[in-house]
């Protein structure tokens, strides 16, 4: 149990430093910003954090004294929750209103740590075994110095959730937005810490054993500082991994509409405005090309479709509408592509529709509609 324990420490004292360094390493052209330098500040008290809990893990005591890094543990957990809160006022309100709110933080973390401090001294906290800061063991002074903790740090976690919300819905920043909604998550995890380390302490001062479930805690903390320091350097990595899936989407629906595009330009090749290649480059080019040779590949196939025709295969029942919709386009596309090749022509071959009643002015509905039609073509393949 203690190995995991140790593990989840470890785990969130590599996200955080991972995302300090990160930081870190735009400083030459941040360092005169403040809310740069509380998002450092806030980083830095972070990576003190895990730090200490993986010491307190490692043995009982730190520069000689017992139970020392367990208190520094909760003191810097303690200012970290302050000022994860500041560097949220500082994203979100305004400098006046931020600067006020972050002084009363700022006084509350200061009253917190003191409070923490004297009941640790009073409790004789470095002449108890460090076990006794898991689960209190009935010592009234030890489990009102745990139960403080605990509220001081989640009294920020929900704050931060409620405000979350709000300042999201009112930033135009995509990057700032995302943020947020990572930072209201880690927020839950977080609190649902809060919870599970409250569970192990009360249960345990009633002299109840929930096993493996006291690991709880440790998983919640680790997750959510994992969420929180990938909130944190958001601004930075999330454009890049915002064109990164966009590529990856692209590049999707680029691969599903092959079948179908290759059908059609072995049947017309004059739908392709330069020869097929398989480069990636340009895929944002070549996404729109294949788009439109499909379109005009089809069009080049309008004398040989029988709109009368019965369509092969279909989905399965409760299918919608849509679904259906692509199957018969893909029947009649496969149909009309047999028909060319014998040259047989419908006799009730009119063509009054084809694709062009869905809206070609929405580029990403019409490749949504293209890879359904894609995909029922192909599974009509199969199914031949």
């Amino acid at each position: 149990m203690n190995t995991i324990r140790t593990l989840c420490f470890v785990i969130a004292a590599l996200s955080s430093y991972a995302a300090l360094v990160y930081r870190l390493s735009q400083v030459r052209r941040s360092w005169r910003d403040s809310a740069y330098r509380t998002l450092i500040t806030t980083l830095l008290l972070q990576c003190l954090t895990f730090t200490m809990g993986a010491v307190a893990m490692g043995g009982p005591t730190f520069l000689g004294v017992p139970n020392l890094a367990i208190l520094c543990m909760h003191l810097s957990a303690v200012a970290f929750c302050v000022a994860a809160q500041i560097i949220l006022l500082r994203w979100a309100a305004a400098d006046e209103e931020a600067a006020r709110k972050a002084r009363w933080w700022l006084i509350t973390g200061i009253a917190l740590n003191v409070l923490l401090t004297a009941l640790f001294l009073l409790a004789d906290g470095s002449g108890r075994p460090s076990s006794d800061f898991d689960t209190g063991s009935g010592r009234p002074l030890v489990l009102t110095y745990l139960l403080v903790f605990i509220v001081s740090q989640a009294i920020p976690c929900v704050t931060i959730f409620r405000q979350c919300g709000p300042y999201a819905r009112m930033t135009d920043n995509a990057s700032l937005r995302q943020a947020l909604r990572m930072l209201s998550v880690a927020a839950v995890v977080l609190f649902l810490y809060c919870v599970a380390r409250t569970v192990n302490i009360l249960t345990a001062a009633a002299g109840v054993d929930i096993g493996a479930w006291k690991l709880a805690s440790n998983v919640f903390s680790a997750t959510g500082i994992v969420i929180l320091s990938l909130s944190l350097t958001n601004s930075s990595w999330g454009p890049a991994a915002g064109r990164l899936l966009e590529w990856s989407r692209t590049y999707r629906a680029y691969r599903a509409l092959y079948p179908l595009w290759r059908d059609l330009y072995e049947s017309s090749p004059d739908i392709a405005l330069e020869p097929p290649g398989a480069s990636v480059s340009d895929l944002d080019y070549r996404l729109h090309r294949r788009v439109v040779e499909i379109r005009d590949g089809w069009r080049d196939l309008r004398p040989y479709i029988d709109r009368t025709g019965p369509g092969a295969g279909g989905p399965d029942q409760g299918a919608s509408e849509e679904l259906r919709q692509a199957f018969t386009e893909a029947s009649q596309i496969k149909q009309a592509l047999a028909a060319k090749r014998s040259g047989t022509i419908p006799r009730d071959n009119k063509d009054a529709g084809d694709f062009d009643d869905r809206d070609t002015n929405n580029f990403v509905a019409e490749v949504a509609w293209l890879t359904q039609v894609a995909a029922a073509y192909s599974k009509l393949g199969k199914a031949s």
